[in-house]
C-alpha cells in the first residue's frame, strides 16, 4: 500500500475527453479473457497484455495498472438455438452465436515487480478508487469507435400513418387473386392505402420486380402509404408498409383500420410473399453464397501461423478478405512480421500507439502470422460441430486506415477494390520520403498507352498503376450454344432466372481470362479528336506494360449496364488458369517510322474551366428516376462520355457525402491535394488541373480524362521511345518476367459491391484455404471462376 501511495502522482482520474482502452491490448490482440488478462495504464489509459505491459513501463515509467481478468461462466450444453427473425448478429432477434458469458475481476498492479492489491478495497487511496471506478464504468474507446453488433435499421412509425385520409370508393379487396391495375403482374403487388389501387412495385436493378406502376401512381397522386400484398397476416408489424415521401419501409400503427377500410380481414390472410427483411436473409441460400462460402461441404478447420481469422466488426468483410490476401505477400510479411518485432514498432510509435499506422499494421501482421491466436476455441461451431477459432478483431487497424475517410470509417459495407486502392494510396502518402519502406510497391507496374489515329500518327502516354481493371467481353463466351439453348428453354417456359430453383439448371456464360486481357490490350475509341486531322474520328488504343509487378492484381468489372440502361451484376464465370503468361503484353514504346501527333489541343478543351453536363445524357438518366443534380454530376464526372458511363458513376457515388452539394462548390476550385495526387502519378500540374476541372474534382475520372484526351497532355507527359525514358529500375518499380501463378481470390456475393459479403481463398503451402471472416478451413472447391479480385505472384525464371 505504501508503494502505491508513493506513486499516486502517476495515477490520473479520467476526464470525459480521455480515451479509455480496456477491452484490447494496443500492441497485440490480448484481451481480459487472455490467460494473463489485460493491464490498463492508470496514467495514459492504454491497455496492454501480460507480455507487453513491461515494455510500456520501460518506455513511460508509469507503474500503476488496473488488471482486468474475465473468466468464463458455465453454460448448459443443451441451450436451444433460436431461429433468427432479424438480419443481425449479437442482438435480440438476430443470429444466435451462442456466445458464453464472463465474470470480471479487478486488481491494482504496480510494476516492475507486479505487486498486486485487491480491488475493490476501502484501504485503497481515494484517488485510486475514483480513478478505477471511472475506468470500470466507462465505455471503452474500442466500443465507442467500433460497434460490434451489426443490424439492419429498425423501421420507424410513419409520420403519415396517423393523418392518412382514405377515399370512400367502395373498393373491397379480395383475399387472393390480385393483379396490377395497369399491367399483367401478379407478384410484387402493393395496395395504396389511400384509394385502394393495386399496382406493381419498382423494377429492380437486375431487371426483376415490377414495372414501377405503384411509385408512378404516388408521383401522380401524392398518396403516401402502400402495403405489400402477400405480407399481411395476423402479425401486422411484419407486413411491408412503404412510405413514398419518407422513401423507406415504415410502421403503420393504424394498419388494421386502414385495411378494414377496404374490407380486408388481416387475421384470415395468408402469407404468400417474402418481406424485404426476409429476402435479405434468404440471399444466404442463393447459389453464389453457397458456392463461394462452400456451404454444404464439411469445412476442415486449420490452425497455426498464417491461418488466423478476422472477426467481422459489422460489415468489415471487405477489409478482412483484402488484408488476408495482402498479408500473404512476401512484401507485407517481411515489412510487418519477419523484419519488425512488436517491441520495435512500439518503441518507434508515438505516445498513443493506437493511432500509429506502422504500429497497427505490425500488430495485425503478428496477429495473423504468428499463430498465437490461431488456436481452437473452447466452444464448438453450432452449424458444423467442428472446433473453430475466435479470430482477432482488426478494430484499431480499421480506425487508423479509415481515419478521415467518410465511407471506410462507417459501419456500411464497402467495395473491396476501393479499399485496396485506399490502402495503396495511404502507403504512398506516408512513405513519400522513404519509398523503399512501402510494401505496396510490389503491386505497382508501369502502363503505356498508344493511340493510333487514321492519319497514321500516334500519341503515347505513361502512368503507374497497381491494379488491372478488366471488362468482361460476354461475346467471347466459350459456351454460346449451351447459353442459347438455355435461354430458349427459359423463354419457352416463361421463367425468370430467379424462378429456377436449382443452381445446377442455370447456364452462365464462361469467358476466358485471356479474352479479358486481350480486350484490355486493344480497343477502339469513338469520338476521338485528332490534332492531325483537326476533326472528330475514331482511333485504336493499345495498352501494354512497361514493367511487370511482383504481384499482379486483376479486377473483374462485373457491374455493367444491360438493355434499357438497367444496372446489373454480370452472372458470369471467368475461366482463370492457375498460371498465366502476359510477356507478350510488354510495351515496346515509340517505334522507328512512327510519327507523333502534333500538340494541338482543341480550343474548347483548352478553355473549359467550368464543366457543363450534356443535357441529353442528363435527360435519359432523369427519365430513369434519378435526381437531376445527381445526373448532372454523373455526366460531368464522366466527361459526358455517354449514358452508360454516367450510370456507372452514379451507381458508385450515390452514397457520397457530397452528392447533394451544388456543382459550383465542387468545380469552382481545384483541390490542391487532388492535384498533388495526380502529380505523383507523373502528370504535369497544368494537365492535372485541366483534368480535375473537367471531371468535377474526381481523381479517378480525372485520370481517365487525361488518357482519353491525350492531345491535352502529349507535350507534358512522358512520351515513350525505344531508347528514352526511365527504366522500371530507375523509376523504383519492380520488374521481371511476365509469368504469374494465381495465389489469392477475393469473391463477392450480392447484387452490389456495397452490400453482400466478401470471402478470400488463398493458396498456402500447396493447398487452397478459405478465409471467411473468423472461419478458416481447407477449401475443397475454390471458386476460381467467380472471383472479383484475382491476385497473382510472379514466377521467377
Amino acid at each position: 500500500m505504501e508503494l502505491l501511495r508513493s506513486n499516486l502522482s502517476r495515477v490520473q482520474i479520467p476526464e470525459p475527453t480521455h480515451r479509455i482502452y480496456k477491452h484490447e491490448c494496443c500492441i497485440s490482440f490480448d484481451t481480459p479473457r487472455s490467460e494473463g488478462g489485460l493491464f490498463v495504464d492508470m496514467n495514459s489509459f492504454l491497455a496492454f497484455g501480460k507480455d507487453y505491459v513491461s515494455w510500456n513501463f520501460e518506455k513511460t515509467g508509469n507503474p500503476v495498472y488496473l488488471h482486468i481478468k474475465q473468466t468464463k461462466k458455465s453454460i448448459p450444453e443443451d441451450r436451444p438455438l433460436k431461429k433468427p427473425t432479424l438480419l443481425a448478429i449479437g442482438v435480440d432477434g438476430g443470429f444466435d452465436n451462442n456466445e458464453p458469458e464472463y465474470e470480471e475481476s479487478y486488481s491494482i498492479v504496480i510494476l516492475p515487480d507486479f505487486v498486486s492489491l485487491s480491488f475493490p478495497s476501502v484501504e485503497l487511496p481515494e484517488k485510486v478508487r475514483i480513478a478505477v471506478d471511472t475506468v470500470v464504468n466507462a465505455v471503452g474507446a474500442e466500443r465507442k469507435e467500433q460497434v460490434a453488433a451489426w443490424t439492419a435499421e429498425k423501421k420507424q412509425v410513419s409520420e403519415h400513418a396517423l393523418t392518412l385520409q382514405q377515399i370512400k370508393s367502395g373498393i373491397v379487396i379480395p383475399p387472393s387473386g390480385w393483379k396490377c391495375s395497369k399491367c399483367d403482374k401478379t407478384e410484387n403487388l402493393w395496395l395504396n392505402l389511400t384509394d385502394g389501387m393495386i399496382l406493381c412495385g419498382r423494377k429492380n436493378w437486375d431487371g426483376t420486380g415490377g414495372n414501377n406502376h405503384a411509385v408512378e401512381h404516388y408521383k401522380e397522386t401524392a398518396y403516401p402509404l402502400a402495403v405489400k400484398l402477400g405480407t399481411i397476416t395476423a402479425d401486422l408489424e411484419a407486413a411491408d408498409v412503404y412510405s413514398y415521401p419518407e422513401d423507406d419501409s415504415v410502421l403503420d400503427p393504424l394498419l388494421a383500420e386502414h385495411l378494414a377500410h377496404f374490407g380486408i380481414d388481416f387475421s384470415s390472410m395468408q402469407k404468400t410473399e417474402m418481406t424485404t427483411a426476409e429476402r435479405e436473409l434468404d440471399q444466404n441460400t442463393n447459389f453464389d453464397w453457397n458456392r463461394i462460402q462452400e456451404s454444404g461441404k464439411e469445412l476442415v478447420p486449420v490452425f497455426g501461423p498464417g491461418y488466423t481469422g478476422l472477426v467481422n466488426l459489422g460489415n468489415s468483410c471487405y477489409l478482412a478478405a483484402t488484408m488476408q490476401v495482402v498479408f500473404s505477400t512476401h512484401s507485407f510479411i517481411s515489412r510487418y512480421f519477419s523484419h519488425q518485432s512488436l517491441k520495435m514498432a512500439f518503441e518507434m510509435a508515438p505516445a498513443d500507439p493506437t493511432l500509429d499506422l506502422n504500429m497497427q499494421l505490425t500488430k495485425l501482421g503478428h496477429g495473423l502470422l504468428s499463430g498465437k491466436y490461431s488456436i481452437p476455441a473452447t466452444k464448438m461451431d453450432a452449424a458444423t460441430g467442428d472446433a473453430r477459432q475466435e479470430g482477432i478483431p482488426p478494430r484499431m487497424f480499421k480506425n487508423v486506415i479509415a481515419a478521415s475517410h467518410a465511407e471506410f470509417s462507417s459501419m456500411r459495407q464497402q467495395d473491396a477494390l476501393e479499399f485496396f486502392l485506399h490502402l495503396v494510396g495511404k502507403f504512398e502518402r506516408v512513405s513519400n520520403t522513404t519509398p523503399d519502406l512501402d510494401p505496396t510497391r510490389s503491386f505497382k507496374f508501369g502502363i503505356e498507352q498508344k493511340i493510333l489515329c487514321p492519319s497514321g500518327k500516334v500519341a503515347y502516354s505513361k502512368r503507374d498503376d497497381c491494379i488491372l481493371s478488366l471488362n468482361i467481353p460476354l461475346h467471347e463466351a466459350t459456351n454460346k450454344d449451351e447459353l442459347e439453348a438455355f435461354n430458349k428453354q427459359k423463354a419457352g417456359k416463361g421463367l425468370e432466372e430467379n424462378d429456377i430453383r436449382s443452381s445446377d439448371e442455370i447456364v452462365r456464360p464462361r469467358v476466358p481470362l485471356e479474352a479479358c486481357l486481350a480486350n484490355f490490350a486493344s480497343e477502339q475509341i469513338d469520338d476521338y479528336y485528332s490534332s492531325a486531322l483537326k476533326q472528330m474520328t475514331s482511333a485504336i488504343k493499345t495498352t501494354g506494360f512497361t514493367s511487370f509487378p511482383d504481384y499482379l492484381v486483376l479486377h473483374m468489372r462485373k457491374f455493367v449496364m444491360e438493355a434499357g440502361w438497367v444496372p446489373k451484376k454480370l452472372d458470369v464465370y471467368i475461366d482463370v488458369p492457375d498460371v498465366i503468361d502476359i510477356s507478350h503484353m510488354r510495351s515496346k514504346g515509340l517505334q522507328p517510322g512512327e510519327e507523333l501527333l502534333p500538340d494541338d489541343v482543341r480550343e474548347e478543351v483548352r478553355e473549359s474551366a467550368q464543366p457543363v453536363a450534356n443535357e441529353e445524357i442528363v435527360a435519359q438518366l432523369v427519365s430513369m428516376g434519378f435526381n437531376q443534380l445527381h445526373c448532372q454530376k454523373a455526366a460531368i464526372n464522366t466527361s459526358n462520355a455517354g449514358v452508360e458511363e454516367a450510370m456507372n458513376w452514379l451507381l458508385s457515388h450515390l452514397n457520397d457525402s457530397d452528392i447533394d452539394a451544388p456543382i459550383s462548390n465542387q468545380t469552382s476550385d481545384v483541390d490542391q491535394s487532388s492535384v498533388d495526387t495526380l502529380l505523383s502519378f507523373g502528370f504535369a500540374e497544368d494537365v492535372a488541373r485541366k483534368a480535375l476541372k473537367a471531371s468535377g474534382g474526381d481523381i479517378e475520372k480525372a485520370t481517365d480524362w487525361i488518357f482519353n484526351n491525350p492531345n491535352a497532355s502529349v507535350s507534358d507527359m512522358d512520351v515513350s521511345s525505344s531508347n528514352s525514358g526511365q527504366t522500371p529500375a530507375q523509376s523504383g518499380l519492380p520488374d521481371g518476367g511476365g509469368k504469374y501463378k494465381l495465389f489469392g481470390i477475393v469473391s463477392h456475393m450480392g447484387t452490389s459491391v456495397h452490400c453482400g459479403h466478401y470471402v478470400a481463398h488463398i493458396l498456402k503451402e500447396g493447398r487452397w484455404v478459405i478465409f471467411n471472416d473468423s472461419k478458416v478451413g481447407i477449401s475443397t472447391d475454390p471458386p476460381k471462376d467467380m472471383g472479383y479480385l484475382y491476385f497473382f505472384q510472379r514466377l521467377d525464371g
